[in-house]
């Protein structure tokens, strides 16, 4: 498989149906328990500045390009991506792929009630989808032993072969990372706010947006207070860095 080497992050260059592929691969391979991860901008500017969440990324199965702007900015240092394969995007497909394949699907995150809906309307949309646990971990989940292992006995219990964790980055992947080896599940992987969006209950950007790299600005405009930090302030050096990445491409060009 085709990688690109870009802000300290190495991504698996492949396309959706490529991607759907090597997914496939992955569950049927049963050698470990592999998980798959997004980057987009906020979660490149996480690894520069997180040792911690660097190692989860190193160590990743599949790592797909989430952000147009980083699709962009892989041509402009000569390394182009093929096109941008998001977590949001990537969640109806695999769960159509699981559903022609017969595989089962697990659904963790979101709050009470969206999961449920979400997994009732992909089921609405592929007769054959197999949903076999879908649960809302409560706040504060992650460093709950208790509760943590009475989500392992769900997950066990269902024996899924792919386990959808929508709890938002960097907690979604560290939780995946952590207990992987634990629910042995053969492919998870972080979806965000995906269970919102195939719910209903938060409206995704207009395609034009997504495309023009104004996905999110409609998210902030949603959700001002609470990304504010994140767009302005945690990720404006992104700039900076995408710059110097530019720099260092003309340089060895040279």
């Amino acid at each position: 498989m085709n990688e690109v080497e870009m802000l300290n992050v190495r991504f698996d260059n492949v396309d959706m149906q490529e991607c759907i592929k090597v997914i496939d691969y992955m569950i049927n391979d049963r050698t470990k328990f592999k998980y798959v991860v997004t980057p987009n901008v906020d979660h490149v500017m996480k690894v520069n500045n997180d040792p911690s969440f660097k190692k989860i990324y190193k160590e990743a199965d599949l790592i797909l390009v989430d952000g147009q702007p980083l699709v962009w900015l892989s041509k402009l240092v000569g390394k182009p991506l093929k096109e941008k394969v998001s977590g949001s995007d990537l969640f109806p497909r695999l769960c159509e792929h699981a559903a022609s394949k017969e595989y089962k699907v697990f659904f963790l995150g979101g709050l009470e009630g969206v999961a449920d809906k979400a997994a009732e309307n992909l089921k609405q949309q592929f007769k054959n989808l197999n949903v076999v646990g879908t649960y809302c971990p409560p706040f504060g989940f992650e460093n709950d032993e208790n509760e943590n292992n009475k989500i392992i006995k769900k997950i066990l219990a269902a024996n899924p072969d792919i386990l959808f964790v929508g709890v938002g980055a960097p907690k979604q992947e560290t939780w995946i990372y952590n207990n992987r080896d634990k629910y042995k599940v053969p492919v998870s992987l972080g979806v965000g706010a995906s269970f919102d969006f195939i719910a209903g209950t938060i409206k995704r950007s207009p395609k034009w947006m997504q495309k023009c790299c104004l996905e999110w600005f409609y998210r902030f405009c949603k959700e001002p207070k609470r990304l504010f930090r994140r767009y302005f302030i945690e990720d404006s050096i992104f700039i900076v860095i995408a710059i110097k990445e530019i720099y260092r491409s003309i340089v060895k060009r040279c």
